[in-house]
């Protein structure tokens, strides 16, 4: 159990360590290792992703807790799992607080030079790139039954899911009276609208994908 629970600590310190730009940024990363290690699969961390995004708390910490939670106590039981997801925790968290810490008493002094600007402007462009690598990502295989780019063979569409994804996604964009629609609405009126189309389909036993 302990050699599990390092691997988790050192995985997601990795994860924490090497990924700039906030939750969403990490997914590259931790579908590279998590999903490879075998410990969540790509079905049940896309799941999760819209679970942790739909629900309070940083995502990097409730995918770090869930996957040190379950893959501990799948193996060692709920108790070993509590120590699981505390390992994985604070591998994804630790990072972050050293590199503050660092910043704060160090640093300060560096952060209005041309070359810090510098490297902030790579960094921000590389964000962009991570997020836009997560959302191709994500559509690819939630819509399109695409998980490995270089084998297309097997495409299942879901076309509910694609009709909700027309529907929603200029939604997001819109203005009224100068404001656009809050998160947390567009969240509800997606898992509402899921909840119709999918139930309506699984009620009446039609077949979409």
């Amino acid at each position: 159990m302990i050699e599990l629970c390092f691997d988790l600590f050192w995985t997601f310190f990795k994860i924490g360590l090497f990924t700039i730009g906030g939750g969403q940024a990490m997914i590259p990363m931790i579908m590279t290792n998590v999903v490879d290690k075998g410990w969540l699969d790509q079905t049940a961390l896309i799941d999760f992703i819209a679970i942790s995004e739909s629900t309070p708390g940083p995502f990097a910490v409730n995918i770090a807790t869930y996957t040190g939670l379950e893959t501990v106590a799948a193996q060692f039981g709920d108790a070993a799992g509590i120590f699981g997801a505390f390992c994985a925790t604070l591998g994804v968290v630790l990072p972050s607080v050293i590199i503050i810490i660092l910043v704060a008493k160090l640093l300060s002094n560096f952060m209005k030079r041309k070359a810090v600007g510098e490297v902030f402007t790579g960094v921000r462009s590389t964000v962009t790139g991570l997020l836009l690598s997560v959302f191709v990502s994500l559509v690819l295989t939630m819509l399109f039954g695409i998980t490995d780019i270089r084998n297309t063979g097997a495409v299942s569409v879901d076309w509910i899911g694609i009709i909700l994804f027309a529907f929603i996604f200029p939604i997001s964009f819109i203005k009224i009276k100068g404001k656009k629609m809050k998160p947390i609405l567009l969240v509800i009126l997606s898992a509402a609208l899921g909840v119709l189309c999918y139930g309506l389909c699984d009620h009446f036993g039609a077949h979409f994908v």
